[in-house]
């Protein structure tokens, strides 16, 4: 389904929106603190931020990236979130046009762009996201694709799949490799997505994480035992598989 320009730009501005209060999300949730009190507010001083000082990417600028109060320096994480939320809410309807399937969609992408910050800079991957979502994307294959049953299996096989090469790392090398969360974000993939898509999310993680891998130890900033956040090479491509997946399967199919 073709949209306008007109609606695109509405879905982008609706990105910025959301990306303001993912970002909420992404400093409070491994905080365990509440997503609507106190409201925001600078975490250096506490002084409550003004209405103005929350436009979405345009305050962080005007604020040269500090607080007009005290100083501190505000992460360049609040604008990168914005405005990849942003991206993401404009090529959704540009893919799925103004469906019920986009609304989907863009909710699990939310939460891959929630789940890729948290795990970047904590390393952790935060249940409150990831069992909900397992729940929400089977209740929403029973309606619209990728179907029950695919979700069903690729719930199973992301979660008992990923455990089994989880046990394997640490039969051979003796330590842990994959945390649960790790498991349980494949699972929800695999409920939103499928399990075909949820397979190729996998394939993706997995290359990027050890191209990233290698090029790290090259660069000498890295070893064998240093921990990369996988969760954040599932979080990218999961959202690859989603936008692209089918054409890649069709394409891989097509070779046999």
């Amino acid at each position: 389904m073709e949209v306008s320009g007109t609606v695109v730009l509405i879905c982008a501005a609706a990105g910025l929106m959301v990306g303001s209060f993912l970002n909420v999300c992404i400093h409070r949730i491994p905080r365990h603190e509440s997503l609507v009190w106190p409201a925001s507010h600078c975490t250096a001083c506490d002084r409550r931020l003004a209405w103005f000082e929350n436009v979405p990417i345009v305050s962080w600028l005007a604020l040269g990236g500090r607080c007009r109060t005290c100083g501190a320096g505000i992460s360049a994480m609040y604008p990168l979130v914005e405005g990849a939320t942003a991206v993401v809410f404009a090529g959704g309807v540009a893919v799925y046009g103004l469906t019920p399937l986009l609304g989907v969609r863009l909710a699990f992408a939310s939460a891959l762009v929630v789940l890729f910050a948290i795990d970047l800079r904590h390393q952790i991957l935060p249940d409150v996201i990831t069992l909900p979502g397992i729940v929400a994307g089977f209740a929403a294959s029973w309606l619209l694709p990728p179907g029950w049953l695919s979700s069903l299996m690729g719930i199973v096989a992301g979660y008992v799949g990923l455990l089994l090469v989880a046990q394997l790392y640490v039969w051979v090398r003796r330590e842990e490799g994959l945390g649960g969360g790790d498991l349980k974000m494949l699972a929800m993939i695999g409920a939103f997505l499928g399990w075909p898509l949820m397979i190729l999310t996998l394939v993706l993680a997995s290359c990027a994480g050890s191209i990233i891998g290698v090029a790290l130890m090259a660069s000498g900033r890295g070893g064998m035992k240093t921990a990369l956040p996988f969760g954040t090479f599932l979080a990218v491509g999961a959202l690859a598989a989603a936008v692209v997946g089918e054409p890649i399967l069709a394409w891989y199919l097509s070779l046999y």
